[in-house]
């Protein structure tokens, strides 16, 4: 299940017929090889988290539209599994995208893209943060 306030600091609530989603952790890295080194070396940058959730149109919720509208960071939590797990989840505010596409005979999909405007932690009941 994904969360997403409706506007800029408003609590976040469920997006309706959501069928899939993604996120991405990644670290930037910096090749610092020299002269000599045996392989390429690198160094850890800042992380970064970015991601995707879509499903179906709902003309009830409009959460996705307005972030991407606005361009302001939105609260957000999704839920890998919300009915066998609901104390695992992810975290923090993210700058959203949206977009639509259709078709005759099919329903009309929605899909939107993120990225962190702010941490975005992992949350488990036994490790903690990020764990």
């Amino acid at each position: 299940m994904i969360y997403l306030g409706a506007t800029q600091g408003a609590a976040a609530s469920p997006i309706a017929y959501q069928a899939s989603w993604t996120v991405n952790m990644v670290t930037d890295k910096q090749d610092v090889t020299a002269f000599g080194d045996p392989v390429h070396v690198y160094v850890a940058g800042l992380p970064d988290a970015s991601g995707d959730f879509s499903g179906f149109w709902d003309d009830a919720s409009s959460q996705a539209y307005k972030a991407a509208t606005d361009g302001l960071a939105r609260n957000f939590y999704l839920y890998p599994n919300l009915t066998a797990d609901p104390t695992t989840y992810f975290f923090g505010t993210v700058i959203a995208d949206v977009s639509f596409d259709g078709a005759i005979g099919g329903p009309v999909n929605v899909k939107s893209t993120w990225s962190a405007g702010s941490q975005v932690q992992r949350y488990t009941p036994f490790g903690g943060l990020n764990s």
